[in-house]
């Protein structure tokens, strides 16, 4: 991961940290985890238990850490994304264990899934996402749709516009029943690994503001189909896409303060030199 070249191995491994943890953190709280950044932290550090929080919140950020270490070894092993990859990111960060045929855990959905949300002129609008029956094939082209997009190195704003429509994309289908976000803002980050910076977290302040962005698309270009385009009409994307960038500088200004400290070691490591006789 070039994001850590040039980095002393305990600088690395603390910048590490603080990204999975942030990374974890937000993307949890976006679906309603009660940890805050520090419980996150301590969970997945000490694997210990924070009084008064559910049981359920402790796992689910313990599933998401694990699920990040499946996206780097996607990154370093620089092969073609498989269904069985996807599969196993959902397994990781989907800690429900009770077996249930309609919820299946490492499966696509086998009932239909949508919600409902609120326009900006106030209208109540179910928006339903693709079908069951052809989320298999839409995710085939999807799987194709992204092996084909992280085809080479990117610069910043090419994996920029590659995670937002691979975001996007993924979310329209809403192939789990549960922990699409999730595992779409996993497997989205993918490429931007590959071309060398750092993941781009969407922070769990913005919540609101991200739905509105995800919701006002998908209801414009409507249910996903397989004879259309996954991501039909990107000139609307823009907003989305604006939104991403702005999320991006929190990760971005971590590997830039582990730059810093960097440059600081090296600088007195360099004074220290010269100084012996």
């Amino acid at each position: 991961m070039k994001f850590l070249d040039g980095l002393d191995n305990d600088i690395k491994a603390n910048l590490l940290a603080q990204l999975r943890n942030l990374w974890t953190h937000t993307s949890t709280a976006l679906e309603g985890n009660t940890l805050t950044l520090g419980e996150t932290a301590f969970v997945i550090e000490e694997g210990l238990t924070v009084s008064g929080k559910p049981l359920k919140d402790h796992e689910e950020v313990a599933g998401h850490a694990k699920a990040i270490e499946i996206v780097y070894e996607i990154v370093t092993q620089a092969q073609a994304l498989s269904a069985n990859q996807l599969l196993k990111l959902h397994q990781a960060v989907q800690t429900e264990r009770v077996a249930d045929i309609y919820k299946p855990i490492g499966g696509w959905k086998v009932e239909p899934n949508g919600t409902y949300v609120v326009t900006d002129d106030e209208r109540q609008v179910y928006l339903e996402y693709a079908t069951p029956a052809d989320t298999p094939c839409l995710m085939d082209r999807w799987i194709e749709f992204f092996n084909d997009s992280s085809n080479g190195e990117l610069n910043q704003e090419e994996a920029l516009t590659v995670y937002s429509e691979l975001h996007i994309s993924f979310v329209r289908i809403h192939p789990f029943f549960d922990g699409n976000g999730r595992v779409a803002r996993l497997v989205a980050n993918v490429p931007v690994i590959t071309s060398g910076y750092p993941p781009i977290v969407i922070s769990n302040t913005k919540r609101r503001e991200y739905i509105r962005l995800l919701s006002h698309y998908e209801l414009i270009v409507g249910q996903p189909r397989i004879e259309e385009p996954l991501v039909p009409k990107k000139e609307l994307m823009s907003e989305f896409e604006d939104f991403c960038r702005t999320e991006w500088a929190q990760s971005l200004n971590l590997v830039e303060k582990a730059r810093q400290q960097q440059k600081i070691r090296d600088a007195a490591n360099s004074e220290t030199r010269g100084q012996t006789p």
